[in-house]
């Protein structure tokens, strides 16, 4: 063949073109609303918990040990058989497994997000804790479902894709979610604003009954000892046949440590150095926002053109280095361009590393245990941002604000070693061409 007959390889531009079609799939905006109901009650045990608790004057290290409140998040993987195997009486005939179970879930979330607003922070905290851990507790519940429900109906070539859209919808959920908390305090009280974004939740139950229901087969059991092998030792003995299973669990729990521990002191930080409410919805919800919903996309992208391996190296690295920015922002105090920077910088790096983290957790699932299997890795990633996060506010007082961003850039190491070891155990990745 002469080198005129040569085939002229795709261009840059063309393979990436190729890479995005995976977003052409009606399934996605399924995926997208239920991405909208996963993230709408999540910052409610965090951060807008944190920021009402702030504003009413409730002291840093209490703040901080409200993170336990979100402990569900990391002990779903407990209760996710249940989730996966057993039938809810009348629904799963009329909605099947997956949706039955949703629907439930978000009708707590909106009945406890109201209990939430009635209660007081700072004189019966003991009322605001048990309203925000039901609110987790429902939410982590969702998200068992959810989650099994995507691994399910996507293949595997999809579920970056898949996990771009879910964190597109997630986002969109945190940003309305947050502009409520930052904007309407200022016109209505707490629990008013509270209730209205309880109504959120009505957006999910819509999803969930226009959804279709996933075609995995869930097997019926004879007796208690089957279910309990089918729903309980089945979907734990196929993911610890994975070689290096050890060190993919200590990876789902310190890939994104570092970010959670950022992102649970982080409106406490902005309010400490005298940013308001609107400026920081300002800032947070138009640049910040634009940039985590380009990063996500930006990530699916990247997973389908480069695989999972080295997407999650890139974003991770990228992800640590833009929490030095906060450092930055310590030193320069009340200032607006400094925070501007900051977080957009951050939230594309950290939606990037979202999306291909979320992928890589997926693809490990099996179809008919996914829920149970991804609840595993996710609480680990969980119990990061609860339990071992509690203690940042304790951290940031003790040692001041730019020790404590110089602190979360540093714990993002031991991921990405736990990243390298894995990456040399896997087979070698063949990106699409």
């Amino acid at each position: 063949m002469t080198v005129e007959q040569r085939p002229v390889p795709p261009s840059f531009w063309r393979r990436w073109l190729a890479a995005a079609d995976v977003y052409r799939d009606r399934r996605q905006l399924v995926i997208l609303l239920m991405g909208f109901s996963s993230g709408m009650p999540f910052l409610l045990s965090g951060s807008t918990l944190g920021y009402w608790m702030s504003t009413v004057g409730v002291d840093l290290t209490t703040i901080g040990l409200f993170a336990l409140v979100g402990i569900p998040y990391a002990f779903k993987f407990a209760w996710a058989p249940l989730v996966d195997q057993m039938p809810l009486p009348v629904l799963d005939r009329m909605l099947g497994r997956r949706r039955s179970w949703m629907l439930v879930t978000q009708v707590g979330i909106l009945l406890s997000t109201v209990a939430l607003g009635w209660s007081d922070p700072l004189h019966t905290p003991w009322a605001t804790a048990a309203a925000a851990f039901t609110i987790a507790f429902f939410s982590a519940t969702q998200d068992i479902a959810v989650d099994a429900y995507r691994i399910e109906i996507l293949r595997d070539d999809e579920q970056g894709a898949g996990s771009a859209t879910t964190q597109l919808g997630y986002r969109i959920a945190l940003w309305v979610v947050d502009a409520m908390a930052l904007l309407l305090p200022s016109l209505l009280p707490w629990p008013v604003v509270l209730s209205l974004i309880a109504t959120l939740a009505l957006i999910g139950m819509a999803t969930t009954l226009y959804a279709e229901e996933p075609q995995a087969i869930h097997r019926a059991a004879d007796s208690a000892a089957t279910w309990v092998k089918e729903a309980v030792v089945r979907p734990f003995a196929e993911f610890f046949a994975y070689r290096g299973w050890v060190v993919i669990l200590l990876f789902a729990l310190l890939y994104k440590y570092g970010d959670a521990l950022g992102g649970q002191m982080a409106r406490p930080f902005y309010n400490e150095l005298g940013f308001t409410g609107p400026e920081i919805f300002g800032v947070t919800k138009s640049f910040g926002v634009a940039a985590t919903i380009l990063g996500g996309l930006a990530g699916g992208v990247m997973v389908a053109r480069y695989g999972l391996f080295k997407s999650l190296l890139v974003a991770g690295i990228l992800q640590a280095v833009t929490n030095l920015l906060f450092c930055w922002q310590a030193q320069a105090g009340h200032d607006i361009v400094v925070l501007t920077f900051a977080i957009t910088a951050d939230n594309f790096t950290g939606a990037l590393g979202g999306v291909a983290f979320i992928g890589y957790l997926s693809s490990l699932c099996t179809a008919g245990m996914a829920g149970t299997q991804y609840a595993l890795l996710t609480s680990l990633m969980a119990f990061g941002r609860t339990a071992m996060s509690s203690g940042g506010g304790w951290l940031a007082a003790h040692t001041g604000w730019t020790t404590f961003w110089l602190a979360t850039t540093l714990l993002a190491i031991p991921g990405l070693l736990l990243l390298l070891w894995l990456w040399r155990q896997q087979p070698k990745e063949t990106p699409p061409s």
